[in-house]
């Protein structure tokens, strides 16, 4: 008897993995969609003042909620990154009304902040989390940053616009990264 039981265990189960392969609902795993190709940086990974600020104040929850930290040591960093935290909303708000005032879009500035502390990305891999590197950590090639000045593919050196050749390292410009 518990041998036929586990047999229809086994049979539904079966049934329940091979139902999808069946009906053809298979969810594709990697979708073709350039969306979904984008390399999203790690917001632990962000400099800014505001997301840094907002990041110690969770850790410091998560910290005197797991008994690590003292009610007393817990008041004062609370309160030293609350301020940390609100001085920097406070100045991006800034920011964002200067915007406005000159007559510049909201979205624009946001966006011309964003241009302005933009990684330093590889033609190959992609934005890369080394801020200071001059070269990829994966493959090698030279870093550049993104929607700036073309850069040849084998030296990083800027090449002007038209430019057939870099002038660093002579070599042949065919595909240019940073447009």
């Amino acid at each position: 008897m518990e041998l036929v039981a586990g047999i229809v265990v086994a049979v539904a189960a079966l049934a329940l993995v091979l139902e999808p392969l069946v009906r053809g609902d298979i969810d594709q795993g990697a979708s073709t969609s350039p969306a979904d190709d984008l390399d999203f940086t790690d917001i632990q990974e962000s400099e800014s003042p505001k997301i840094q600020a907002l990041l110690a104040l969770k850790e410091i929850e998560f910290d005197r909620a797991t008994g690590k930290l003292s009610n007393e040591d817990y008041g004062a960093l609370k309160q030293r990154y609350a301020n940390a935290a609100l001085a920097a909303i406070e100045a991006e708000d800034a920011e964002v009304e200067e915007a406005e005032k000159a007559g510049d879009d909201p979205a624009e500035a946001a966006i011309q902040r964003a241009r302005a502390g933009a990684r330093k990305a590889c033609p190959t891999c992609g934005p890369r989390p080394e801020a200071a590197s001059a070269f990829c950590s994966s493959c090698g090639k030279p870093l550049v940053i993104p929607g700036g000045p073309n850069h040849c593919t084998s030296c990083g050196e800027a090449v002007p616009a038209g430019g057939k050749f870099c002038a660093n390292c002579g070599t042949a410009v065919g595909v240019l990264v940073g447009d």
